[in-house]
């Protein structure tokens, strides 16, 4: 086999060896990431390994979902429904955890988000802590705008090609990378939290970054992974005492919205 670099910096690799007929086989592997700095994953060794459960938690309904709106940045709040679906979570998360864990709730600070955090932490007896690097990707112009805005002037990415730095048409939208160095950055500073339960509650795209990011995934490889993580939801990660593996246990969990709130 060989290998060369196309302008882009993809190596085309063909098979040339004889093992096959016809026309060598040609397939692309990413290029370097190089933006600076690119963080590495956090994995037990550059965080302390511990036995622990992380529950990701994304926003429920916000007004910029009712109201055709594009989210991202633009700092839309709960609806009454949102509220009563964070409640839901709150109360999941409370018959979840056992009581004397040490629970700690880190959230985005944008508002939808935040009054999320504040419902849920005040069912598990804590105060939340905030972090504008659990934002969602950003937009740019397109942030409070209709959905019609965007759908007009979005470039979605390449099916081979530079994902992570691809420029999506709008003027100040974030990329794929800016989003996942944060995101990345921010996951490993909560993991050297001394507790049992870490909730991070946060938005769709950051959120499916947070778990490639808590399964060891280098941010050159984060190119096209996505989650299904649906407004509402409770992803469960957990990290066992022994084998120090990294489970992903649940993705987009959102039985807690359809199940009858207990009386109190």
């Amino acid at each position: 086999m060989q290998a060369v670099l196309d302008a882009a910096g993809w190596a085309c690799v063909g098979v040339v060896d004889g093992l096959d007929e016809g026309d060598p086989e040609v397939f692309y592997a990413a290029p370097p990431v190089t933006a600076d700095p690119v963080p590495l994953p956090p994995v037990p060794g550059r965080v302390p390994a511990r036995e622990r459960t992380v529950h990701v938690v994304t926003h429920p309904e916000a007004t910029h979902h009712v109201d055709g709106l594009v989210g991202g940045q633009f700092d839309s709040d709960l609806t009454p429904l949102g509220e009563r679906q964070a409640a839901a979570i709150g109360a999941a998360l409370r018959a979840r955890i056992t009581a004397g864990a040490g629970v700690a709730v880190a959230s985005s600070d944008l508002l939808r988000t935040r009054r999320t955090a504040e419902v849920v932490a005040s069912a598990l007896a804590v105060t939340p802590t905030f972090d504008a690097r659990l934002r969602e990707k950003s937009y740019g112009e397109a942030g409070g705008r209709p959905q019609a805005w965007l759908d007009a002037r979005f470039v979605p990415p390449p099916a081979v090609g530079d994902r992570l730095r691809h420029d999506e048409g709008v003027p100040g939208a974030e990329t794929r990378l800016d989003l996942a160095v944060r995101a990345y950055a921010a996951l490993t500073d909560l993991l050297t939290l001394d507790v049992d339960h870490l909730v991070v509650v946060t938005h769709g795209f950051t959120a499916g970054l947070l778990v490639a990011a808590w399964i060891g995934m280098p941010v050159a490889s984060a190119g096209h992974v996505a989650f299904p993580v649906p407004s509402g939801s409770i992803t469960t990660l957990r990290e066992d005492g022994f084998f120090h593996n990294r489970a992903v246990v649940t993705v987009g969990d959102v039985a807690h919205l359809h199940t009858p709130a207990p009386r109190p």
